[in-house]
């Protein structure tokens, strides 16, 4: 089979590095190049301790996908470089698999009309665990028998965004099978501005910043006499990658944008 030449964006971030491990243990995905706002014209092997890897880093996105013969950018930093980096990277033919949470609307639909445009396969997701989507997906379908819900989301301190992308995509998948309802008492009053979190369509989402976190979630439902708690937790970094490599694969195939993993998955 032939191998997939991924760029990897971000390779020095704890999610990138991840990557970097993927994609060397990895029998159909091959690592051409790197990009990061440092070590321009250094080897990958030079600040990982990844020996097998001699790609070179570039500094310059437009340079690094004029010169190098790539199928697919895996892009792993922030929501402003992200979505630059996805850009470009269609605009050079190369297919964008993007973990970055944060784009606006207006964005994704901008991107969305250049990749089929170009008939080009591009994958947004806010949470590559296939756990986390399968929580999503079961949240969804519990919606359907439980209106009253509130999600707790839980992430390292360095996060930039909240709530974060995973809790946003619940909510949304939320709102297509329940009836939009305001949840609390109707004169219910904060007290301390932002005590019941962000509202969307009602659900009020809750965002929790530590050091020692990585990602968890807890999507919360209320019913007379009883209540159904679904979460899920990734302890490590690692729980991506499968969802990465399920996407950089899949990617191949596609001629259009597709926002979140659940959209590829079985």
């Amino acid at each position: 089979m032939k191998s997939i030449k991924v760029i990897v964006a971000g390779p020095r971030g704890k999610m990138g590095s991840e990557a970097l491990r993927m994609i060397e243990s990895s029998e159909t995905l091959e690592l051409v190049a790197c990009l990061d706002r440092k070590n321009g014209g250094k080897q990958v092997k030079e600040i990982e301790e990844l020996p097998n890897m001699d790609a070179m880093i570039y500094e310059d996105a437009e340079q690094c996908f004029s010169e190098i013969d790539a199928d697919v950018l895996v892009d792993l930093t922030t929501p402003e470089y992200g979505y630059k980096h996805t850009k470009l990277a269609l605009q050079h033919n190369i297919r964008p698999v993007v973990g970055t949470t944060g784009f606006k609307p207006e964005q994704l639909e901008e991107l969305r009309e250049l990749a089929e445009s170009k008939g080009l396969g591009t994958i947004i997701a806010p949470n590559f665990a296939v756990g986390a989507v399968l929580m999503m997906q079961f949240a969804k379908w519990a919606a359907k028998y439980f209106p009253d819900v509130e999600i707790i989301e839980k992430h390292h301190d360095q996060k930039l965004d909240a709530p974060s992308g995973t809790a946003v995509k619940t909510a949304e998948l939320i709102e297509e099978v329940r009836e939009s309802k305001q949840q609390g008492h109707p004169e219910e009053k904060e007290t301390m501005q932002g005590a019941r979190g962000a509202n969307h369509d009602g659900i009020h989402i809750h965002s929790v910043r530590l050091p020692g976190l990585v990602a968890h979630q807890e999507v919360m439902f209320g019913s007379p006499g009883q209540s159904l708690t679904i979460k899920h937790d990734s302890y490590h970094r690692g729980s991506f990658m499968s969802g990465v490599e399920m996407a950089v694969k899949e990617v191949m195939r596609l001629d259009t944008l597709v926002y979140g993993l659940e959209n590829i998955m079985e």
